[in-house]
Parts: C-alpha cells; structure tokens; sequence
C-alpha cells in the first residue's frame, strides 16, 4: 500500500528561540516514511533563517519576504509544498514519540475524516490541558469556542478523561492535521483573520461539506502559549472578538443571524463592562474597534460569505455536520451556573 505523503509545516516569525528548543523533537519524531518537515519563514527580522541553515539543513525552508500573519503565512507557504497531508505546527509546541502515526491511521480508515488534533497539554505543567485546543475543540450555539478540557480561562487536570477518539467542532491551529486536497479546495485559512479563530472558521466550512474533525488523544503534545501574542494583549482581545463575528457572519444560517448578531453585539458590551470593572480600558477600546471593523465590511464580507458558500458546494460530500455544538450556551453554564469543567457542561 502507497504510504501518504506528510508535510509538517512551522510557520516561524522571529521565533528563533522556540525553534532552538522544539525543532529537534519535530526532526527526532516524525521520521515516518514520506514526512517532510519545512519551516515557513515569515518575513522574520531575527536571525532565525542563520539558525536553520547552519544547524538544520535538512528541514526544508519557505521564506517569505513580509509576515502576512498565522492565516496568510500558511497560505503563501502550502501553495509551495506538495503532500497528501499538511500539518500545521506551531514553532512553541513540543511535540512527543509518535505523534503522527495514530492521526494518519485514523484518516486513511475513514476517508469523511477532513481534520485532526492530538490532545494539547501545557508546556509549562504538563499535568493540564492547555488553552489553544485542550482535548478537541466545540463550540456552543451562540459561536463561543470552548474545549475538552479548557471552558473559557478554567483549565482541567488531564487524568485520562478525555483520552477517547471522538468527532469534534474544531481542530486547533496548534497542531492541526489536515487533507491537502480538502485544504487546498476551500482556499484554506482566511487571509482576513491575521490571526486567531481562523482555524475554527475553517474548520466550519469543512463541517457543512459534511465531513468530521476529530481528537486523536493517543498522539500528545505540549504547547507553551500566547507565542504570538501575549493572552493579555489588547491586540488579542480586538482579533478575538472580530474574528468571532467574521466567522458567524461567514457561516450562520442568515435566519439565525437576525437575532444573534445583536445578541452578540449585548454579550460583547457584557465583557466591555467586566473590563471596565477590572481597568482595562485598551481592551475596551479593542472590542469597540473590533465591531467597527466589521459593520462598514459587511457587503464585501457577503459577497466573501458566498464565494466560500460556492467552493464548499464543490466539496460537499452530504449534509452539514453539526457533531461538537453545544446547544445551549457555554456562557450561562460557565459564568451563570458555575459550571468549570467540559464533563458538566453537557449535562
């Protein structure tokens, strides 16, 4: 039988230092038959290219000349490689012995199968799931992400709770596994989005072509975190919260949208007034310049909304998927019942 071919793509900005603590690991573990690794440059000013090309010359190089963000910079790269399977690593993950096999297995099983994660843990305590991805990525019928294993800022003990396989929303960004084919056909991550939730916007789209994302909990790896952005930036709270709306507007049912966009819009105002309440008045600004970006937009983010509606017809192999949606809301549970972990919000 023809082995896939894989290619495991870092997309690297001034991130010299993490590629000096994690790119061994990555060169040491996915030494499988037709596995690639590259680093995509992107447009870094450090000396990260001096570090690769003397210390590993076998890792494949993608430069480009300016940092078109997460979304852009895999974009400008993957047009540039050749494979059956990409793999979007970030360059602050540690990855483990074995990390590739089971994900591919489990893919080439059941070819619906689009998108994969391993089950992310923390660098720093390697004991809880960590922020970007946990143990596989939901979200709840008002569009807020949430994990197996992370609610919001509450983070789980991993003690083997979620080590089952199972169909989920969204595959992390992180460590995100995913057919070339399928990735190339949807044009792949949004270029809009810099960075932040586009993976979940993604991920969407591969949802209502009608095929699965999954955890594959038996591949592990650690992720430090907030490697681009600090969690505390205003920067991240303004790409967050406009990301988030781009993403509804891109791929709610217009009918729900007529009501949840201005429920949105009070939600968002909700978290305004818990960052008054706690003094930080940048990241207020950042959410009133966040919705400010989108509402001039909205004509260009429709006829964007339909461009995408056209290539996921292409795909479509059946009906929307909507497995890993939580139908009710992840906030009242969380912040209104006290509801912390994954296991008892969906009871």
């Amino acid at each position: 039988m023809n082995q896939p071919s894989i290619a495991v793509v870092i997309l690297n900005f001034n991130g010299r230092h993490f590629l000096e603590k994690f790119l061994q690991k990555v060169v040491d573990y996915s030494n499988e038959i037709n596995t690639t690794v590259y680093v995509a440059d992107n447009g870094s000013s450090d000396d990260s290219i001096e570090f690769l090309l003397a210390h590993f010359p076998k890792v494949q190089l993608v430069v480009s000349d300016v940092n078109y963000g997460f979304a852009g910079g895999y974009n400008y790269a993957l047009k540039q490689i050749k494979a059956d399977y990409y793999v979007l690593l970030n360059s602050d993950v540690e990855v483990s012995p074995n990390w590739i096999p089971p994900i591919i297995e489990q893919m080439e099983a059941d070819k619906t199968v689009a998108a994969c994660q391993p089950k992310i843990l923390a660098h720093y305590d390697k004991t809880l799931f960590e922020h970007a991805g946990g143990g596989g990525g939901w979200m709840d019928h008002l569009g807020y992400p949430f994990c197996r294993g992370r609610v919001f800022s509450s983070l789980e003990t991993d003690e083997g709770q979620y080590d089952d396989i199972q169909e989920i929303f969204w595959a992390t960004g992180a460590a995100m596994f995913i057919r070339a084919d399928l990735y190339d056909a949807l044009e792949g991550l949004d270029d809009e989005y810099f960075a932040h939730m586009e993976e979940i916007d993604l991920c969407w789209r591969l949802k209502r072509a009608g095929y699965k994302n999954l955890v594959v909990p038996q591949s592990v790896v650690y992720h430090v975190g907030g490697g681009t952005l600090p969690p505390t930036s205003p920067r991240k709270v303004y790409l967050n919260f406009r990301n988030s709306i781009l993403t509804l507007l891109k791929n709610e049912p217009v009918s729900k949208l007529l009501w949840l966009i201005p429920l949105r819009l009070i939600l968002d105002g909700l978290a305004g007034v818990l960052f008054l309440t706690e003094g930080k008045f940048k990241e207020i600004q950042a959410i009133i310049r966040a919705h400010f970006y989108v509402y001039p937009r909205v004509f260009k983010i429709i006829k964007k909304r339909k461009h995408y509606n056209q290539l996921i017809e292409k795909a479509t192999i059946g009906a929307p998927n909507f497995n890993g949606i939580l139908k009710k809301s992840v906030v009242i549970s969380f912040f209104v019942k006290g509801k912390k972990t994954f296991t008892n919000i969906l009871k």
